[in-house]
């Protein structure tokens, strides 16, 4: 499973040292895209770089928005490699007054798409999913650039770490009626989205970046980052994105009476099947069952292949394979 990463990086500094920084950038590039509140400077973005200058009223902040693939110019993970060239791109275009390990790594995005093979298999897995709506931790939200694209979103109600997973093709879809791309550009992208759910784990805080890793150095938080990268995806995927076939109710139903032996975790499961459409939420269902153990309940099911979410009356398709077979076959 390949992981493409994405960082953040930021540094505060007060009014006279960010305005030395922005003209001295001005007077180099002749021109930074942006009004009077933020800038953006382009001029990096093919070494993967992309520096974008905040300069609201009350505070100072330049961003590096960086791109592991395209800096170290290898799909491979290498954070020695990667260290190594963009501390080099940070000291030139600072002309050495500044460096990596002066900005904090506050966010970070890691992405991988999933090929489910044609576009209603992509359509079929979100309205499925979209019936887990709540889970622990974590509450659908919508967001502007998903509004006629089929997604299924949550964000963290704490934890600064939101989960996306929508229609890649539709977004590029709506970005051309938009006229976010240009027509040549998308039929060659258009080839490569059909069938391709993309899923994105985002840590959107410098707080969420620390629950992974124990460094303190930017640099040291990078390399720590980018070896962990799958795990911490999987870690954010697995507790959203329950494992098993999805089915029909009624089938899910026969399934856990004709393999589930015991009595008790029989009833309990064939509850939480009832309870998922019912409470339109996994973790609502979850806590209806008042039961202490939900974990054991939830093992169960994945030892079956079965998800206790099941797919609506109203879908066509009777039955999806578990979707942790398409993330996993890369």
């Amino acid at each position: 499973m390949y992981i493409n990463q994405v960082l953040e990086l930021s540094m505060d500094l007060d009014r006279d040292r960010f305005q030395k920084v922005l003209n001295r950038i001005y007077k180099k590039a002749g021109y930074l895209e942006g009004d009077n509140e933020e800038y953006i400077d382009q001029s990096m973005a093919s070494m993967g770089i992309t520096v974008i200058y905040r300069n609201s009223q009350y505070k100072k902040k330049i961003k590096l928005i960086v791109e592991p693939r395209l800096v170290s110019d290898s799909k491979l993970s290498d954070p020695d490699r990667l260290i190594r060239k963009l501390d080099k791109r940070i000291n030139e275009y600072f002309d050495f007054k500044y460096n990596g390990n002066d900005f904090d790594l506050s966010g970070a995005t890691f992405a991988t798409d999933i090929d489910v093979h044609n576009h209603e298999n992509v359509s079929s897995y979100l309205k499925v999913l979209n019936r887990i709506s709540k889970v622990k931790g974590y509450s659908p939200v919508e967001y502007d650039c998903f509004e006629d694209v089929g997604n299924f979103c949550l964000e963290g109600n704490s934890n600064h770490i939101n989960f996306w997973l929508y229609d890649l093709k539709g977004l590029f879809d709506s970005r051309l009626r938009n006229g976010d791309i240009e027509q040549k550009r998308f039929k060659a992208m258009v080839r490569e989205t059909e069938g391709i759910l993309r899923a994105e784990v985002r840590l959107t805080k410098p707080k969420a970046v620390r629950a992974y890793i124990g460094t303190v150095d930017a640099y040291g938080q990078i390399a720590e980052l980018t070896e962990k990268s799958q795990e911490i995806f999987l870690d954010v995927f697995t507790r959203i994105i329950p494992f098993g076939d999805f089915y029909k109710k009624d089938r899910a139903v026969e399934i856990v009476r004709e393999k589930i032996e015991d009595d008790i975790l029989r009833r309990r499961m064939l509850r939480l099947i009832a309870l998922v459409p019912e409470k339109k939420s996994l973790l609502l269902a979850q806590k209806a069952m008042n039961c202490r153990n939900v974990e054991k309940i939830m093992e169960a099911f994945e030892k079956l292949d079965i998800s206790p979410v099941t797919i609506s009356k109203r879908q066509d398709v009777k039955w999806l394979k578990n979707i942790y077979e398409y993330l996993l076959e890369k």
